[in-house]
């Protein structure tokens, strides 16, 4: 068996039908019938492009997927698995590459799918998995990964938000607890520059992540990308007021950093190590960081409105298995490994991730050694995610990190970029229908 290592992910599928010598001639048209693949019997290559979670050589997804390929090889002869492995940075591109060229792979694990789904290109997740590995994905995202209530998107991992408050600069402004509603996170901002904290909270609005800092307070407000049946409510009552209020009670008030239009997600997470922020929403990764600059943080819920928000920012990452090569069946054999409960923890205890599976959340949740991931865990079942399964989502997110910052500045004007916003995002959407 061979392995090649480079840079990408990987996908799970449900049963290998292999034909013995000696099979009914019944058996061989219900097989056919079903879609059966026509190299069933001889051996099979499995090429898959997956994206690097790595920071480094040292922690490189690589490792990961030899590992698993390995394993999956030595308990199905005759499957070999391939794998490419790129940085977020390339990876999607390449992709794209692939199948403009005719050379899609059988499997990419990658940011989004629905462009892929509405070309016809992608197996639909019943045709690829196990009943027991299709219904063990949570329901959120499951539905996540639909497109016209049909799955084509297997969630890889996820990870959501909760606030990060650094406890030495709370105790310097006398803050005894993390606050719980925005009228709590302003006078705490506020008791945090009285004691000579540079920027109380970290509000970045630049472009490497600006649409989950935005959502972040569209669902504190009470608001969203879209509403339960698809449409898009940028412009919505609830948003426009967010902002409005963001505006007015934190940035003009000096309780943030100055620019947020251009400062970076990575930029805010330097800061609080730095101690230079006291208080942002962050993921998993930000832990590993402040404790390596030994930063004695606390995390909380996001504060909203009025309460603790509703929801938060969900974010996953997807396999897609493409139909081109024909290999429905061995692709459904090795993703329905990839999405064992094991190896799904082993990806995600490497990484400072969430699984997408019940099993293996309850897993983490059972182990101590994963308490540090719990808070996060905890907000998974109510994450409100990216409309990914649109495919004018892509465009819309570029148009936003372009102007989402300046509805903070001084004389900003939330209704007339949301109402931009909202009005492109529609033509987009129509015109992809």
């Amino acid at each position: 068996m061979t392995f090649r290592a480079k840079v990408v992910s990987a996908v799970q599928r449900r049963f290998l039908g292999l034909m013995a010598a000696g099979v009914t001639m019944a058996m061989a048209l219900t097989l056919s019938g079903c879609g059966a693949d026509s190299s069933i019997g001889g051996d099979v290559t499995i090429k898959l492009v997956a994206a690097d979670y790595g920071d480094k050589a040292a922690n490189s997804s690589e490792e990961y997927w030899a590992e698993l390929a390995r394993a999956f090889e030595a308990k199905n002869p005759g499957i070999s698995i391939d794998v490419e492995v790129y940085s977020w940075n390339d990876v999607d591109r390449k992709v794209a590459e692939m199948v403009e060229r005719g050379e899609a792979p059988d499997i990419a694990q990658i940011g989004a799918y629905a462009d892929y789904a509405a070309q016809g290109l992608l197996y639909r997740a019943d045709q690829l998995l196990s009943i027991p590995t299709q219904a063990d994905f949570l329901p959120a995202l499951a539905k996540a990964g639909e497109v016209h209530r049909v799955q084509y998107g297997l969630p890889f991992v996820s990870s959501t938000r909760v606030l990060f408050y650094n406890k030495a600069l709370f105790a310097k402004a006398g803050i005894t607890s993390p606050p719980r509603t925005w009228s709590e996170l302003e006078q705490d901002a506020g008791a945090l520059k009285r004691a000579g904290v540079t920027s109380p909270y970290g509000l970045p609005l630049g472009a490497e992540e600006a649409q989950a800092e935005t959502l972040n307070w569209m669902l504190s407000g009470g608001g969203g990308y879209a509403d339960n049946i698809g449409n898009y409510t940028i412009d919505s009552r609830a948003n426009i007021a967010t902002f409005t209020w963001l505006r007015d009670e934190m940035v003009a008030k000096g309780l943030t950093n100055p620019k947020p239009g251009r400062t970076d997600r990575q930029e805010v997470f330097d800061s609080f190590t730095r101690g230079d922020v006291a208080m942002l929403n962050g993921h998993p990764t930000l832990m590993k960081q402040a404790e390596a600059r030994h930063v004695k943080y606390g995390m909380a819920p996001l504060p909203g409105k009025d309460g603790e928000s509703p929801a938060t920012t969900g974010v996953s990452d997807w396999m897609m298995a493409f139909k081109r090569n024909g290999h429905r069946e061995q692709v459904g054999t090795f993703l329905d490994f990839v999405y064992d409960e094991d190896n799904v923890l082993k990806f995600t205890d490497r990484y400072d991730l969430l699984p997408v599976t019940t099993s293996a959340s309850e897993a983490m949740r059972a182990d101590e050694d994963n308490k540090n991931l719990w808070e996060f865990l905890d907000q998974l079942p109510n994450a409100e995610f990216y409309p990914v399964n649109k495919r004018s989502w892509g465009p819309v997110v570029k148009r936003l990190k372009k102007s989402i910052g300046t509805v903070v500045e001084k004389n900003g004007d939330p209704a007339s970029v949301l109402g931009e916003l909202q009005r492109d995002a529609d033509t987009t959407e129509n015109a992809t229908e």
